[in-house]
Parts: structure tokens; C-alpha cells; sequence
């Protein structure tokens, strides 16, 4: 039995790679953008709230020990 080359078998991963990217579903320009600013709203919603717990913590931290 005669195994394939290394440059066929390169060529076949190659063909077989553009087949599935040829399958895939792309998001549209719109679904990308409007994740995009869910992304960025969520994230500073997040820093807020980690801003505010830290900040809380820290006073009653320091009030219990009386710095």
C-alpha cells in the first residue's frame, strides 16, 4: 500500500479546511457590531459594580480595624 506524500497530503487538509470554512455561518456586520457594544456595555457595568463592592469592603475592612 502506498502512503501519500506530505505535499498531497498538505493539499488535502487545504481542500478539506476551505470546504468547512465554506459551511460556516458568518454574523453579519450589524450582529457583530451590536455584540460588540453589549461586550463593551456589560464589561463597564461589571467594573462599576467590582468598583463599588472593592470600595465598600474596604471601609468596613478599615472599620473593624481602626485605621
Amino acid at each position: 500500500m502506498k502512503s501519500k506524500s506530505a505535499i498531497s497530503r498538505f493539499f488535502t487538509f487545504v481542500r478539506d479546511v476551505r470546504q468547512e470554512i465554506d459551511k460556516v455561518t458568518w454574523p453579519s456586520r450589524k450582529e457583530v457590531t451590536i455584540t460588540s457594544i453589549v461586550v463593551v456595555v456589560m464589561a463597564i457595568i461589571a467594573a462599576l459594580f467590582f468598583s463599588v463592592v472593592d470600595t465598600a469592603s474596604y471601609k468596613v475592612v478599615h472599620s473593624i480595624i481602626g485605621r
